[in-house]
């Protein structure tokens, strides 16, 4: 593991900055910035933004010095690069027209859009929060996505969107990086908000599919469950660099655990994902991601258990 440190040419208040990266782990850039007595306030998602008159002594601390196209090519090949389109200042506008579009398809009465904005407002900020680092804005995105991909392929019921719609904004409201207990919190607050505002039978269907986030284990003709949780775990099924970003971010969610009881029970996870016969419950999960995941967690695996 190495970090870069471009040269100071990036106007800002009134002064240049270089940006520092690392090539594989965004715990040793935090653990580096704290050494350094950089403030997390000049992380910006994939690297840290350093004033001018600090650059001799990153270098000195160890931060290897390179052009800005070979920083930018370094960071794209570790898999810690957030594209353009998935940082938070283009993720959340997106997020929260989707929410204004659920609403209007949920909404009856003329009282409630703007409680309904509120609510979409506070879901938005818990997802935003600064602990967060994968359970964040764009994983709540991309589970919509998800969602929304595996409906149009016919792996659910059109009436069963609005639900897991719901679901995908809740399975993570709550997060404080307990398994289990995070979920059920999270089925919790759907139950409290969206009683005051949505039927019954529609609000208890989405703690339902929120409270299956916890196990992934949808019973058989679960199409709705199916879906939710072939969503959520998508991520496992992408290429290699961006799967890598994920394992270092899910990390960092738990950077409060020591290394190896992290090491441990991250590999208790994965082992039990790869043990399901299959890993994704809906046909298209199967066709689209299943062979990619197998392969990403069973050489995440190797790298955990060697050490």
């Amino acid at each position: 593991m190495t970090l870069y440190i471009d040269p100071p040419v990036w106007p800002a208040h009134g002064t240049l900055f270089s940006h520092l990266i690392s090539d594989e782990s965004l715990a040793e850039l935090h653990d580096f910035a704290a050494a350094s007595g950089i403030s997390e306030r000049a992380f910006d998602e994939d690297h840290y933004d350093v004033p001018e008159f600090r650059h001799p002594e990153l270098v000195a601390r160890g931060a290897v010095p390179v052009s800005g196209n070979e920083l930018a090519r370094i960071l794209t090949r570790s898999g810690l690069r957030v594209r353009s389109r998935d940082r938070s200042g283009k993720v959340r506008p997106r997020l929260s027209r989707a929410w204004s579009r659920l609403g209007g398809r949920l909404l009856e009465t003329p009282a409630t859009p703007a409680e309904w904005e509120d609510l979409g407002e506070g879901l938005l900020l818990r997802w935003s929060e600064h602990h967060r680092s994968y359970h964040a804005l764009p994983h709540l995105a991309a589970v919509l996505h998800g969602v929304a991909l595996l409906e149009r392929h016919g792996e659910c019921a059109a009436e069963q969107g609005p639900a897991l719609l719901l679901a995908a904004w809740y399975h993570d409201a709550v997060y404080a990086g307990t398994a289990g207990e995070d979920e059920e919190a999270s089925a919790r607050l759907a139950e409290d908000q969206l009683s005051r505002m949505l039927p019954d039978h529609l609000t208890a269907e989405t703690a339902r599919l929120v409270r299956l986030t916890a196990s992934h284990s949808p019973e058989e003709g679960d199409h709705s469950g199916a879906v939710l949780v072939d969503a959520d775990l998508e991520v496992l099924g992408r290429e290699r660099a961006l799967y890598r970003r994920y394992a270092q971010q899910v990390r960092q969610d738990y950077a409060h655990v020591p290394e190896e009881q992290f090491r441990a029970g991250r590999a208790q996870v994965l082992q039990r994902l790869l043990e399901a016969p299959p890993l994704f419950r809906t046909t298209t999960g199967r066709r689209l991601w299943e062979g990619q995941a197998r392969n990403n967690m069973e050489q995440e695996l190797r790298e955990l258990t060697s050490g």
